[in-house]
């Protein structure tokens, strides 16, 4: 079929000023859709991977005359969904149109009528009209899609239909509208997984909890990624988003230490040109490495084109650091409505007690006798009766272990004791233990994510081999048998 349609297209005029416009995005779209009708005969996913692959790369080269000229191509004129697709199209433009729908019909008349290639072309125009900001013709062609979708139970199927849930819920998210398909993708999640389709399981967990965090339903969140069926990621995308999601829920859940390495992991994880997400992973891993009492390092906020997303955080970790109550309320009200957007308000208000507690802890060091009110002076506590409430923080910082000092009520003085020295004590065990687990971790992630081209020639050669195993067995029991014969 292929050697047929590049027969015929040899044979369209090559003086019309479409011909040299629009032909290499179209005939592009036709390889991939060829790709597409390859692998769902084979049942070859990875072939409808690259296809999917393929059409992101052709996104920005995407036309009106492009896709009513695919779109007659791919599907029977007079078919649902032709008629549905077209309606989403501009009239404009009607003589490159024209011309276009004219060519394609010359160059090819058999149609694709696969499930496939119909998801695809659905696929294809909800990406059109998203990048050309027609949301609301968008929120109808993605729901039609879905609608669609719900009839067609098909394993090579899966990787298009992925595609499809994650614009489905992009579109309602450009609308406002997130909380009116919630019903919808827990239904799909549940046939998903009727249908035992993993990677649609993946995304329509990660939609769903995206959903319930933009309305501030964390509860719900974990309620649902608790008891979701689990199993081994097919999707690296995939995978970071769930890693950031649980990492925000275990952040709001006070769960410091397991929401650090599943934002950092998915920092890691993220691919390099996947800048935005990798922003938001690190804004999130330092607010919580700064509720644990850590102080990242310089290189974290100097990433290649991070520097100025995190700058509004790197004073905040300057504030912190240096324990300076009144700097890190300046640096709050200044970027407030930076912190606003990325939702961080409500953690950054918890960390006024990390930053009165650095700003302690570097008075009981510098300091081996000092009264309360000089405390409360030095912390610039603001309140109504500051050497009590300067008692109250100290006496709670020793109890915790932040600061090894002891109070004196009678005459209102905080005494340290001596630092001894760290090197006597378990604390670099301890932290060369965490390097070292932390390095193992890594190198098996990175073992369980290699992956292996398809071992077809393997299994044939393991079939050959066992064919003359069996053989030489054969022929071995057979002569032992004619030996004993002769025996006898």
């Amino acid at each position: 079929m292929n050697q047929e349609v590049e027969m015929k297209e040899a044979q369209v005029p090559s003086h019309s000023v479409s011909s040299f416009s629009t032909p290499s995005t179209v005939q592009h779209l036709k390889d991939i859709a060829a790709l597409i009708e390859t692998g769902a005969y084979a049942k070859e996913v990875r072939r409808i991977v690259r296809a999917v692959r393929l059409t992101i790369m052709l996104r920005r080269k995407l036309k009106a005359s492009t896709m009513s000229a695919f779109l007659s191509f791919a599907l029977s004129p007079g078919s649902e969904a032709h008629s549905k697709l077209f309606s989403y199209l501009p009239k404009e433009d009607e003589h490159d149109m024209d011309v276009d729908t004219a060519s394609s019909a010359a160059q090819g008349s058999v149609k694709h009528i696969l499930p496939e290639i119909e998801i695809f072309c659905y696929l294809l125009v909800l990406i059109f009209l998203i990048d050309q900001k027609r949301y609301d013709e968008a929120k109808t062609c993605s729901s039609n899609s879905i609608a669609r979708l719900k009839n067609i139970n098909r394993r090579t199927v899966d990787v298009l239909s992925s595609r499809l849930y994650f614009y489905y819920s992009y579109s309602h998210e450009l609308t406002n509208s997130l909380a009116e398909i919630r019903g919808n993708l827990l239904a799909l999640h549940r046939m998903a997984t009727l249908r035992h389709d993993e990677l649609g399981q993946e995304t329509l967990l990660n939609l769903l909890l995206r959903n319930y965090l933009h309305y501030n339903l964390y509860d719900q969140a974990e309620k649902l990624r608790s008891k979701a069926p689990r199993f081994e990621a097919h999707s690296n995308q995939q995978f970071c988003r769930y890693l950031f999601y649980l990492g925000k829920i275990r952040t709001i859940q006070l769960e410091y230490t397991d929401a650090k390495e599943s934002l950092l992991q998915a920092a890691r994880k993220a691919p390099i040109g996947a800048r935005g997400f990798r922003i938001q992973c690190n804004k999130w891993a330092i607010i919580v490495r700064l509720l644990l009492g850590e102080i990242p390092e310089r290189t974290v906020f100097m990433q290649k084109g991070m520097k100025k997303a995190l700058s509004p955080y790197f004073e905040l970790t300057n504030a912190v650091r240096i324990g300076d109550l009144e700097l890190f309320k300046t640096v709050a009200e200044k970027f407030s409505t930076t912190f606003s957007s990325d939702r961080t308000n409500n953690l950054i208000v918890r960390l006024r007690h990390n930053v009165i507690r650095t700003g302690l802890r570097n008075i009981s060091i510098s300091y081996s006798r000092i009264s309360l009110s000089d405390v409360a002076k030095k912390l610039r506590l603001d309140s109504e009766n500051p050497v009590a409430d300067a008692e109250s923080i100290v006496a709670k910082a020793i109890r915790d272990g932040a600061i090894d000092a002891t109070i004196d009520h009678a005459n209102g003085w905080m005494l340290s004791k001596e630092t001894g020295d760290i090197y006597s004590t378990n604390e670099p065990q301890i932290a060369f233990h965490s390097r070292i687990a932390f390095c193992l971790n890594m190198h098996n992630e990175a073992v369980k994510a290699l992956r292996f081209p398809p071992n077809s020639h393997k299994e044939k050669e393991g079939a050959e081999k066992r064919r003359e195993r069996q053989q030489q067995e054969q022929e071995l029991a057979k002569h032992i048998a004619e030996e004993e014969d002769d025996d006898f």
